[in-house]
């Protein structure tokens, strides 16, 4: 395996409305050594992603005119922003704001208020499994007419195209890996997000879902009390 990128290789862009945080997350990413660029509203944020295509975008929820669900949206359908990691962080406590962040095609959902360590943290995890999920050596899979490419994160069942969010893709290239082995969440937890982010069951049980949806209800087979599998 190659070794890790240095943390100024990672380009950051961080969204926020509010100046103050815009300061202390960019300061605190700037002494971990990543390149940061900010923008304070969802329009400048589309903008400065399509330019600088973002290894990961950091994405407040409230913002005037186009809040962070509908910016992540847009930025999922833009294809120079097809490898970025996006992750929400916001005051949004509930847990229906977390879902629709998912749902929007995030990666990972982060509240604040938060400290500079478990910030520098959470980001490091993230850039951490972006950089050994690129590094494998294989990068196509092929099962029962389901067809992945790692490298171009492409998806196809019998030969037609379907798009995926990274969270989502990751899950399935997973499982795919090894159809009929069981994963448990905890499995999922660990190899897709990582032991440094604690996400909790709801997350793997709305990204399955959604999956389900965009795969036609082929393929993933859920065992009960245990976890999911790709039928062999």
């Amino acid at each position: 395996m190659q070794g890790y990128n240095e943390p100024a290789d990672y380009k950051i862009l961080v969204v926020d409305d509010e100046p103050d945080i815009l300061e202390f997350v960019g300061y605190n990413l700037q002494r971990e050594g990543y390149n940061v660029s900010k923008a304070s509203n969802g329009f400048d944020a589309l903008d400065i992603a399509n330019q600088m295509q973002p290894h990961l975008i950091l994405l407040d929820i409230m913002m005037p005119d186009m809040d962070g669900v509908t910016t992540c949206h847009k930025i999922r359908n833009e294809a120079t922003c097809k490898d970025t990691i996006i992750a929400f962080l916001t005051a949004r406590h509930e847990e229906y704001s977390e879902i629709a962040g998912f749902e929007a095609g995030a990666d990972d959902y982060i509240r604040k208020p938060i400290s500079p360590r478990v910030l520098r943290s959470r980001v490091n995890a993230l850039l951490r499994r972006h950089q050994v999920f690129n590094t494998k050596k294989s990068h196509v899979l092929q099962h029962e007419g389901l067809y992945l490419d790692r490298e171009k994160f492409e998806v196809k069942i019998d030969d037609e195209p379907f798009v995926l969010a990274k969270k989502e893709f990751e899950i399935l290239w997973l499982m795919a890996e090894k159809p009929g082995k069981v994963y448990s969440r905890e499995e999922i937890y660990r190899h897709v997000w990582g032991s440094d982010v604690i996400v909790g069951n709801r997350t793997i049980d709305v990204h399955i879902s959604k999956l389900r949806n965009k795969l036609n209800q082929r393929f993933i087979k859920t065992i009960k009390g245990i976890g999911y599998k790709i039928e062999g």
